[in-house]
């Protein structure tokens, strides 16, 4: 018998977190990825070279109709969180959960590290986790309830790739899990095939940018694998258990051994560690398994709940106590004043990453407005990163370039574009006859983040056109 749906402690949770999430958003600044989008959001298409459409676009939707701020981007994330958790209460009513088990799953979600990140700031998990949520909700129903439910879980996996291809690491580790512990009967299934073709069928203008655009999303991987790799595997273990928080993780252990047990469901405890797996070989980011350990998590909120009530009452204290943790840490609840002299700026890249841009536009301005008027009108704006170039056009700087990522196709700079001003840029003052350092950018809030100390170069004598040029400039981070 089917349990029902706890709609109001689910709701209640849900509700809850729409109603924080948004009301912090005004503390600190953009995230420097929240900047980017900004900009990406000017140019719509089908795709760009280090990501698909989908978040992008929320930023340009976001902006069309809560206005331009920060709080106007998030509004989105705090959206697509809310649902987040109630796919994570649906899962665990589908693995036998009741109210107890659906509300601490609810719960858990709510307070987990990443999931308050993710909905605190426009990020592309903020919409990939509830996508990851919805295919393993519909990949159960498939494997529990029938057949049909693999055309669902089809169409969520091919809306997922607007907005990443990471969805494809869910799918290979599904089919990892069915070839390694079955039911291998699936792959005779009619409608397994049907749904296959669904999620081509939806994602393939998306593929069809891919194809004729020579692979820029591979090409993206492989770059951040050669620059990241190594660190990303050291951080891989440690941060699985603190993406939601230790409690979640232990609780998922207990959900990976309900799994297991079941044998119509094994495949999906298999896919765990096939996900983590095919993260390490590839390099890939510590959070790529963060869908499959809320489903690891879903699963052991129903295993407390059969426990009876004194676990379930258990596990809900120690989540209480580690979610307040996680507010701490994910949330911009710190005193901008004080943030610099607390451990947060180390742990959160979000948080530190979302500071000191007044500082970057004060610094580039300054140098800008001290030129000459002739100088001052033929001059350029070059910056390493797609923060710099977001954060200075959203300060209203109208000929700024970079060749980071995306943004070198919005190049080059114009064929009068000299004297150049170089932020964090010093490698490529060779292109030009001089180069000075005219200011250093300094956030006076004693945050050590990649705009900490940058330089900022005043550089004339432009030695080749920027058009020749300009392939140099390019770099994929």
């Amino acid at each position: 018998m089917e349990r029902p749906l706890a709609w109001r402690p689910v709701g209640a949770v849900s509700a809850a977190l729409v109603a924080l999430l948004p009301a912090l958003s005004p503390r600190y600044g953009y995230h420097r990825d929240e900047l980017y989008f900004r900009v990406l959001a000017e140019h719509p298409g089908w795709g760009y070279v280090d990501q698909p459409p989908f978040t992008p676009m929320a930023a340009r939707v976001s902006m069309a109709l809560f206005g331009d701020s920060p709080a106007a981007l998030r509004v989105l994330p705090a959206l697509a969180m809310a649902a987040l958790v109630v796919l994570t209460a649906l899962i665990a009513r589908e693995l036998g959960g009741g109210r107890a088990a659906q509300t601490l799953a609810a719960a858990g979600t709510a307070t987990g590290a990443y999931v308050l990140i993710a909905g605190h700031t426009l990020l592309t998990v903020s919409f990939d986790l509830p996508f990851w949520a919805a295919a393993i909700l519909f990949t159960l129903r498939a494997l529990l309830r029938g057949g049909r439910w693999w055309l669902a879980a089809g169409a969520v996996i091919g809306a997922a790739t607007y907005n990443k291809l990471l969805i494809a690491m869910l799918v290979l580790a599904l089919a990892a899990g069915v070839l390694a512990a079955g039911p291998r009967r699936l792959l005779m299934s009619r409608w397994l095939w049907a749904g296959a073709l669904v999620a081509v069928v939806v994602a393939l203008p998306n593929l069809l940018y891919q194809l004729t655009h020579d692979l820029p999303q591979l090409k993206m991987a492989a770059a951040l694998g050669e620059n990241k790799g190594g660190e990303m595997r050291v951080l891989f273990a440690p941060m699985q258990l603190l993406l939601f928080g230790p409690v979640v993780a232990v609780i998922g252990g207990f959900g990976f051994v309900r799994l297991w047990r079941d044998r119509r469901v094994r495949a999906l405890a298999v896919a765990y560690p096939a996900a983590a797996a095919l993260t390490l070989v590839s390099g890939g980011r510590f959070d790529y398994t963060a869908g499959l350990i809320l489903l690891l998590f879903a699963a052991g909120c129903v295993t407390a709940e059969a426990a009876g009530r004194d676990k379930i009452r258990s596990a809900g204290w120690s989540l209480a106590l580690g979610g307040a943790g996680n507010a701490v840490i994910a949330l911009p609840l710190v005193p901008l004043a004080v943030l610099g002299s607390t451990p947060v700026p180390m742990i959160n890249e979000v948080a530190r990453e979302s500071v000191g841009w007044p500082a970057l536009n004060a610094a580039v301005t300054g140098v800008l407005d001290a030129l000459p008027p002739d100088e001052r009108r033929r001059a350029v704006v070059v910056t390493a990163n797609y923060g710099e170039h977001g954060s200075l056009s959203q300060a209203g700087l109208t000929r700024v370039y970079s060749g980071h990522n995306q943004l070198w196709e919005y190049g080059p700079p114009p064929a009068d574009g000299d004297p150049a001003i170089l932020v964090n840029a010093g490698l490529m003052s060779g292109e030009f006859s001089s180069c000075e350092v005219r200011a250093t950018v300094d956030n006076g809030l004693g945050v050590e983040n990649e705009e900490q100390g940058v330089p900022v170069f005043l550089c004339r004598g432009l030695r080749q056109p920027w058009s020749a040029t300009w392939d140099r400039w390019r770099h994929f981070n």
